[in-house]
């Protein structure tokens, strides 16, 4: 039996754990536990997303639903509007609280490798950074400072690596605030026709010039945040569809696994036959288990 240490991430990998052993790895230590990542830059944009969010909440329903005439026109969109926050901001959460397929620090023990059952001449790859056996199609985040099995990118945004446990609330993530973006920026449309033909007044219960601003600013959010989520949203489907995370696109790496393409992928993440749970952040939540938990650090991470 052979072992081979790299620095760094090579073009070329070679099997070392199928999906199951990983997960055993894994699930003996950390999975079971909320994870989060102690990294400044990550909690402020988290913070300023779930800001932003609320904000578009906000305006939405002081400055132009409640001050409405129409009853059920305020009603529903009021509905819809909250309904798809609440369920972005889930995903947002269950993004970041999610460990994305950390490797066990410090595996790349002797008695772990004699359990692996390796044949003779067999080559392993240990990472030199966080000292554990690396699984085909890992990579090393410098922020996490682990290896993430199928990383696809580090997003301060969630303040996590979106990988191979995760990247299905990351998708929700992203969907469902392109549809929050793309219908606040149908309502402030609506609205500012409005309040022109009425000349500003009685459509909104805060001054001209304030309503103006806070459309403003809300329209300037929505497009930013529209063109942003609806590009990763795409990007993301289209990894899934051809099973290579962008880790691997941009490296041009070769594949050495066998290809899950198209519904193969989507089942691979999503988990299952096409349903309505595809869509809900909630499923999977166990929150008797989370709140039973107890918190403890380890490194940049901590679980809960």
């Amino acid at each position: 039996m052979s072992s081979g240490h790299r620095l760094r991430d090579v073009e070329q990998h070679h099997p070392l754990l199928d999906g199951e052993e990983a997960a055993v790895g894994s699930a003996a230590g950390e999975t079971e536990q909320v994870w989060f990542i102690q990294d400044g830059c990550g909690m402020v944009c988290a913070f300023i997303t779930w800001f932003l969010v609320l904000y578009a909440d906000f305006v939405v329903t002081f400055v132009m639903l409640l001050p409405s005439k129409s009853f059920w026109y305020a009603v529903v969109n009021g509905v819809v509007f909250n309904c798809l926050a609440v369920l972005a901001l889930t995903s947002h959460l269950r993004t970041m609280l999610t460990d994305p397929g950390a490797v066990p620090k410090g595996n790349a023990t002797k008695k772990y490798m004699e359990s692996l059952n390796l044949k003779p001449g067999e080559v392993i790859y240990k990472c030199s950074k966080c000292y554990s056996i690396k699984p085909e199609r890992a990579h090393h985040c410098s922020i996490c400072k682990r290896c993430i099995r199928k990383m696809d990118h580090h997003c301060p945004w969630v303040n996590n690596c979106v990988g191979e446990n995760n990247q299905r609330f990351f998708v929700l993530f992203t969907m469902y605030i392109a549809m929050i973006s793309t219908h606040a920026l149908a309502l402030s449309g609506y609205q500012f026709v409005t309040c022109v033909k009425v000349q500003w007044s009685e459509c909104s219960d805060f001054s001209p010039p304030v309503t103006v601003m806070l459309m403003i600013f809300l329209c300037l959010e929505g497009l930013l945040f529209l063109t942003f989520t609806a590009v990763m949203f795409g990007t993301q489907v289209h990894s899934i569809c051809n099973d290579e995370t962008e880790i691997e696109r941009l490296k041009n790496e070769k594949p050495t696994w066998e290809r899950q393409v198209r519904w193969e992928g989507m089942r691979s993440v999503f988990g299952g036959k096409p349903s309505l749970l595809w869509i809900n952040p909630f499923a999977g939540l166990r929150l008797r288990r989370l709140l039973a938990t107890r918190s403890r650090k380890a490194g940049p991470e901590f679980s809960v």
